[in-house]
C-alpha cells in the first residue's frame, strides 16, 4: 500500500492519477472533501474515465498536524510520498507554515519510523538551497545559509528537510526532490495553474529575474523512479530550463491567445508596490500578493543545475516550451 500526503494539490493529485493508472495500490489523506474537485478536474487532464480512476484510490481523512487520525492512514503502508505542504511567502503566515511544513513533516516522518515504512519521498522546493556567487548554478551541494534573509517559506521547507534526515538517522530510508517552478494543468484558481488564466486575461508587466521550471509530470515520473531504485538518503534538483521571466510570461501568454507583455516592471517600483502592499494588506486584513521576497525572486538571476538526476538514472525532461504549449491548450479546453 502507497500513502499519498497532499493528494488535492497539483503534485499530489498528478502523483495519484499516474500510480493508479498504473494499477497501484494507494491511499490518500484528506481534511476537506471539496477539494476532491481539485483531483478530478486533473485526471480530466488526461482522461473520461475520471470517476472509475478516483474511486480507486482509498481516502482517509486525517490531517498530518493530528497523530490519532494520522496514525490510521499509516495501517499496513509500505512507502510514503509526502506531498502536503502549506505554501505562502507572507511574513505573518510564519506560524502556520512552521506548524504544517515542519511539525507536519515530523509527524509523517516519526509514523514513517514507527510503521516501519520501506521507504519516504519528500517533496520539498529549491528556495531551501543556498546562494551561489557570480550566477554559477546551483546544485545539491550549495549550502543553505540560515543568516540569509531567507523567506519564511524557505525557513519551514528547510526545517521540514531537518526532519526528514534527522529520520534518516534514525532508521528511515528516504529522498528528497527539490523542484523548481511546477507547472502542471488541472487547478486553475490558485498555485501555478492561476498564471495561465491570468495571462490569457492580460498580464501588464515582465521582470528581470529568472527561475527554473519544472513540469509537474517530470516531478512525477522522477518521484516513482527514485523510489522504485536503489537510491535512499539523497537530494535531487528537478529543474527542466532555467528562464527568464521575461520569457515565461511571454510564453504563457501565447499559449493561451493573451496579450504579449512587454513592460518591464523597474525594480524601484516593485519595491514600492509590495510596501503599498503590506499596508493595504494591514488596514483591509487581505492577503497580500506581494512581499519583499518575492519581489527580490522576480528580479534576482538565479540558474539550478539538474545534472545530479539526469546522471542518477539517465532522466531526459520535458521541454518548457512544450509543457506551457500542452498546458495552455488544456487550459483553453477547459476553460
Amino acid at each position: 500500500m502507497i500513502l499519498v500526503t497532499g493528494g488535492t494539490g497539483l503534485v499530489g493529485a498528478h502523483l495519484l492519477f499516474t500510480l493508479v493508472n498504473n494499477n497501484q495500490k494507494v491511499r490518500a489523506i484528506y481534511r476537506n472533501e471539496r477539494k476532491f474537485s481539485n483531483v478530478k478536474s486533473v485526471f480530466s487532464c488526461y482522461t473520461n474515465d475520471v470517476d472509475a480512476l478516483f474511486n480507486k484510490i482509498e481516502w482517509v481523512e486525517a490531517n498530518i498536524l493530528d497523530i490519532p487520525t494520522l496514525s490510521e492512514a499509516f495501517i499496513n503502508v509500505t512507502y510514503v510520498y509526502h506531498c502536503a505542504a502549506f505554501v505562502s511567502f507572507e511574513p505573518n503566515k510564519y506560524d502556520v507554515l512552521k506548524k504544517t511544513n515542519i511539525e507536519g513533516t515530523a509527524n509523517v516522518v516519526n509514523l514513517a519510523l514507527q510503521y516501519n515504512i520501506k521507504k519516504l519521498c519528500y517533496v520539498s522546493s529549491i528556495a531551501t538551497l543556498g546562494d551561489e556567487l557570480n550566477n554559477k548554478p546551483i546544485t545539491e551541494a550549495t549550502i543553505y545559509n540560515p543568516e540569509s534573509d531567507n523567506s519564511v517559506y524557505a525557513i519551514t521547507k528547510y526545517g521540514g528537510e531537518m526532519e526528514v534526515w534527522r529520520a534518516t538517522q534514525e532508521g528511515l530510508n528516504a529522498v528528497i526532490v527539490n523542484p523548481g517552478l511546477i507547472l502542471g494543468p488541472g487547478i486553475w484558481r490558485y498555485g501555478t495553474g492561476n498564471f495561465f488564466k491570468r495571462a490569457q486575461k492580460g498580464i501588464s508587466h515582465i521582470t528581470s529575474g529568472t527561475v527554473g521550471i519544472v513540469s509537474v509530470n517530470d516531478v512525477v515520473a522522477v518521484m516513482i523512479q527514485l523510489m522504485e531504485r536503489n537510491i535512499t538518503d539523497e537530494r535531487f534538483i528537478l529543474v527542466a530550463e532555467n528562464w527568464t521571466y521575461k520569457k515565461l510570461l511571454q510564453t504563457l501568454a501565447k499559449s493561451v491567445n493573451g496579450k504579449v507583455p512587454k513592460t518591464m516592471a523597474k525594480p524601484w517600483l516593485l519595491n514600492l508596490a509590495w510596501r503599498f502592499d503590506w499596508v493595504f494588506s494591514k488596514i483591509t486584513g487581505k492577503r497580500r500578493h506581494l512581499t519583499k521576497h518575492l519581489v527580490e525572486s522576480l528580479t534576482t538571476e538565479t540558474y539550478y543545475s539538474s545534472d545530479k538526476i539526469k546522471e542518477a538514472i539517465n532522466y531526459e525532461f520535458t521541454s518548457v516550451s512544450e509543457t506551457i504549449s500542452k498546458i495552455g491548450a488544456i487550459y483553453l479546453k477547459q476553460a
